[in-house]
């Protein structure tokens, strides 16, 4: 079987002036959808290709991105898609999902 799905990053920084071009056109919710759609790309593909881990960069600021990347990762733990996610031990900025068991 071929695979269709282009290998991810092993971070994927989710902010989204390191993916997007004019964010001026952008809304703040717009903004965010953006980089939670991208997280959800990367992490399927990650799972498709068998990663052990994946990490994503979801930085300080206002915590409005990392507690959205938080939930988002509680779901695909909860549906068992993911084993386990926690903040880096080197940088809280981050977070390190793993995906087998």
């Amino acid at each position: 079987m071929a695979r269709t799905l282009p290998k991810p990053p092993k971070t994927v920084d989710l902010h989204t002036e390191a993916f997007l071009g004019n964010l001026d056109i952008y809304e703040t919710n717009e903004l965010l959808a953006e980089s939670l759609e991208l997280m959800r790309e990367m992490l399927d593909a990650a799972i498709y290709w068998d990663y052990t881990e994946i990490r994503f960069i979801h930085g300080k600021g206002k915590g409005i991105l990392r507690q959205a990347v938080y939930e988002e990762l509680a779901h695909y733990k909860q549906g068992g898609a993911i084993a386990s996610y926690h903040p880096s031990y080197h940088n809280d900025d981050i977070v390190v999902v793993n995906i087998g068991l």
